[in-house]
């Protein structure tokens, strides 16, 4: 099966879209996400927020092709809460977004069927008032050489219209390249054609 060479995701967050049921609210929050690190940060925004909410409940997606997926029902009946969110994430295809719902329960207990109505409609405003992107999946290629190759790499760069994540000329020059998944193996290539270069991919963490 092919890879995706492209994801959907939100441009901006979306904040505070409310639902009501039989007393309780619902305040949803989305945002885009690029590591656990951005959804650690927003989760202790929202608590922070919300210090007398009874239930901060919410679900993320990260990653492409194989997306990272997590949920959390914080106390409420399970699969009640963050399962519903997520399934908004998925239903609208995207990924790198995070959505929180906050929960002040208002004295009438909804059972499972009206949580589960509730958290997923508090989570499909939220995504109905983002907007949605679309990007490019990419890998990280770096490329080495002394000053006498570097015109040969600056022409290449510019003939496949590659993005320059990051350049270092000291002793010896050092780009880090953004390249689409789809042309990946064929500029690597072409990189590796020129003589005096050094290449290799990068991970997430360089």
């Amino acid at each position: 099966m092919k890879e995706k060479s492209t994801y959907q995701t939100i441009k901006k967050p979306v904040n505070n879209q409310l639902f009501k049921d039989r007393g309780s609210k619902f305040i949803g929050d989305a945002f885009p996400v690029h590591d656990e690190n951005d959804i650690k940060k927003h989760l202790a925004e929202i608590q922070e927020k919300h210090p007398k909410a009874n239930h901060h409940c919410y679900a993320y997606s990260l990653g492409h092709n194989e997306a990272y997926v997590r949920y959390n029902d914080d106390g409420e009946p399970s699969n009640s809460a963050g399962k519903p969110i997520y399934g908004q994430i998925y239903g609208f295809d995207l990924t790198d977004v995070l959505i929180v719902v906050t929960r002040y329960f208002g004295g009438t207990k909804l059972g499972v069927g009206g949580l589960i109505n509730a958290y997923k409609t508090t989570a499909k405003l939220c995504l109905s008032e983002a907007k949605i992107i679309e990007k490019e999946i990419t890998r990280k290629l770096e490329v080495r050489c002394e000053y006498e190759h570097m015109n040969e790499v600056l022409k290449l760069v510019k003939k496949e219209n590659l993005f320059i994540l990051k350049q270092e000329l000291e002793l010896n020059c050092r780009y880090v390249l953004s390249v689409n998944i789809d042309q990946f193996s064929e500029i690597k290539e072409q990189f590796e054609l020129l003589k005096g270069i050094q290449i290799r991919e990068l991970d997430k963490s360089n």
